[in-house]
């Protein structure tokens, strides 16, 4: 599995791709909001011959879901995501233009996602892990043939997600981090919501979050 990725808006959010040798691509928390970045992404995916065939959210704030209606628009794909998130979603129209969002289209999810059971494309599995704490329906994608983990805004380099925002909690942040990602192996990539990749490995040593 290969990963590729853009950083959209105004909250330097992180969206990826993820594809395989079979061309077939899903698409995770696509944040891609002004004309320009939605047709960066389009572009790439022309460009490298890929087919989308999935719409993923990690979790549903307003950064990590702006392009989830150009998405579904332009590939006419399922949407799924942890249906404790609905509440996250549905809230945002209701704040969008006070974030300088003011022509965001909301967009419905298709499905949910049920932690434990692996979303298939391609000849790859991605194993969905429920790690709530920033959000409440939060989840990560682990791949383990390509040792890659799509973190979300749960774990950062050297960081943690923040816990201040509506359906967030400290403590319940720090045990999903402990059981769902520092459970994984050390050379584990985590592509993070914002900032740089890291590993497991590293944020397990020297983050200071949790030590």
């Amino acid at each position: 599995m290969t990963v590729s990725g853009f950083t959209f808006n105004a909250f330097s959010e992180n969206t990826y791709l993820l594809h395989d040798d079979t061309g077939q691509c899903v698409v995770v928390d696509p944040g891609c909001y002004s004309r320009a970045e939605q047709e960066a992404l389009r572009a790439f995916v022309t460009a490298q011959g890929l087919r989308v065939v999935l719409l993923l959210n990690t979790h549903c704030h307003i950064d990590h879901v702006l392009g989830n209606q150009f998405i579904l628009d332009a590939y006419h794909v399922p949407f799924l995501m942890h249906e404790a998130d609905l509440s996250t979603l549905r809230a945002v129209p209701a704040y969008a233009a006070n974030y300088g969002f003011p022509d965001y289209s909301p967009a419905e999810p298709t499905g949910f996602l049920t932690p434990g059971e692996p979303v298939h494309f391609g000849h790859t599995a991605l194993d969905v892990r429920f790690a709530p704490g920033h959000a409440p329906g939060h989840v990560v994608f682990y791949q383990a043939s390509a040792a890659t983990v799509i973190g979300g805004d749960v774990l950062f380099q050297n960081s943690i997600g923040r816990t201040d925002l509506p359906g967030g909690d400290h403590e319940t942040l720090l045990t999903s981090i402990r059981t769902q990602l520092f459970s994984l192996p050390d050379a584990v990539t985590v592509y993070p919501g914002h900032g740089p990749p890291t590993t497991i490995g590293a944020e397990r040593r020297t983050n200071p979050f949790l030590q």
